[in-house]
């Protein structure tokens, strides 16, 4: 029998395990997920939008394998942290290990003022209102009640997610499963007007074309547009391609298309205030702005908080990149989050390249000083970097599974534990099994019953731990 271990039950941990499964060169196969989290699904859970429902059901498939009798699910168990496991010990446990422990730190934006209160990552943001128990109490609760404007730094999905939940009316979130607390500062939030600013012109920016339709569908929204902006990217100009170039690929065609459409009639402020979803609606309580071509120098303060930012206006440079213009702009802020990309973080125990925040691997397999590690494999974002969807997980997964069983004659020559689970808690270690787990999504639907709600999250690690233990329901 081969015992492999997967570090992390997000996408790219389970696609592993199916891939496991799902071969036929080693029949007989044992797949424990291990997760610090006492919660399965990773990033579907406490990553993707509350409102987007579809790419949340999800959770279906992955749940699937989690159910299958060959694969168990290994809660509240951390590697590589000083209240875990180390990555030398757990290789003591199973034949092979694969981590998939994905990218969870925020790059910055390394400008003046950036640690003012009122300032945060969008992934802290993100996790506040997905119930994450990292976070706790209500570290947004004053911006989201007093901010009157936000601006919103970065030109991608999660910049979009962020900025469509300060616009969206709560009342609308009621049917998700955002957590009491957040809901209820959604609800008081007096944010009237976000900005979504990037650096670059927006056929550039990294979001899809259905999350930027999503911001013109909003109920009581505008998007406002500069078609001066717009005009500054050659692309816009040039939809088919320039000359000499390729064509612009669909989805920046299909942004441009939406973009030009909310611009008609003027720029940002005057005629061109096109309201999204409700054309002709004079009752619109927020404003979302698009904005382009401008660069973060500088957060502003006022009173010991942020008031705004600095941006430093900047252009085309005819190589694909950007110059600054020596102009800048002013943007009025209480509310700053920065959605300018993820980077991977070193988990002690095993080699890391600081400069691509990755695992070194080839294959898949992991490289110490060069030399593939036996036993040790990675996949999902700590391999790659934060690129792709969720299903490029899939792909990658399958490429180490590959690996791991072309190596898998060697690796059952190695001593693997009979009892992994029982060896961990003879290391002081309190997992949380599958019936745990089903245990605390019996205790939020009951928590979404009294509120009269759908299933609503736990959001403290003593309620969700708490709620694990009740496995007897």
């Amino acid at each position: 029998m081969l015992s492999v271990a997967v570090v992390g039950s997000g996408p790219s941990g389970v696609y592993t395990a199916q891939a496991l499964l799902q071969q036929s060169l080693v029949p007989d196969v044992r797949v424990h997920v291990l997760d610090r989290l006492p919660t399965p699904y990773g990033l579907v859970r406490y990553g993707v939008a509350p409102d987007h429902e579809k790419i949340k059901s999800l959770q279906s498939s992955l749940r699937a394998v989690l159910e299958d009798e060959r694969v168990t699910f290994v809660g509240n168990v951390g590697v590589g942290g000083p209240d875990g496991v180390s990555p030398a010990r757990l290789a003591e446990l199973y034949h092979a290990v694969v981590y998939c422990v994905g990218a969870s730190a925020d790059r910055a934006l390394a400008v003046p003022g950036e640690g003012l209160p009122g300032s945060y990552s969008a992934t802290r943001f993100v996790s506040w209102y997905s119930a994450h128990p990292d976070i706790g109490a209500d570290p947004f609760a004053r911006d989201a009640l007093e901010a009157r404007s936000a601006v919103v730094i970065g030109v991608g999905n999660v910049a979009v997610d962020v900025a469509r939940i300060l616009a969206r009316g709560a009342g609308e979130l009621r049917r998700t499963d955002v957590p009491r607390a957040a809901l209820r500062a959604l609800e008081e939030s007096r944010v009237r007007e976000v900005h979504i600013v990037g650096r670059r012109g927006p056929s550039q920016a990294r979001f899809t074309t259905k999350e930027l339709r999503e911001l013109g569908a909003l109920p009581g929204a505008r998007v406002v547009v500069d078609p001066t902006e717009l005009a500054l990217d050659p692309a816009y100009a040039a939809p088919d391609g320039l000359p000499g170039t390729l064509p612009l690929p669909a989805v920046v065609r299909r942004n441009l298309e939406v973009l030009r459409g909310w611009s008609v009639g003027g720029g940002a402020g005057a005629a061109g205030d096109m309201p999204g979803g409700a054309p002709g609606s004079a009752d619109a309580v927020r404003r979302i702005r698009l904005r382009f071509f401008l660069r973060p120098v500088e957060l502003l303060e006022r009173g010991g908080r942020v008031a705004g930012v600095r941006f430093a206006r900047t252009a085309p440079d005819g190589a694909g990149g950007v110059r600054d213009t020596g102009r800048y702009e002013d943007v009025e802020a209480q509310l700053v989050l920065r959605a300018v990309g993820y980077r991977g973080v070193e988990l002690p125990g095993l080699p890391f390249d600081p400069v691509r925040g990755t695992v070194p691997h080839a294959a898949g397999r992991v490289l110490r000083g060069g030399v593939a590690s036996p036993g040790e494999y990675v996949a999902g974002w700590i391999k790659r970097g934060p690129t792709g969807v969720i299903g490029s997980n899939r792909s990658c997964a399958k490429e180490t599974v590959a690996s791991l069983l072309a190596d898998a004659a060697a690796l059952t020559r190695r001593t693997a534990a009979d009892d992994p689970l029982a060896e961990l808690r003879e290391w002081g270690l309190r997992p949380v099994e599958w019936a745990g787990w089903l245990s605390i999504e019996r205790a939020e639907a009951e928590l979404g019953r009294s509120l009269g709600r759908g299933p609503v999250k736990i959001p403290d690690w003593a309620g969700l731990l708490a709620a694990a233990r009740d496995e007897n329901g």
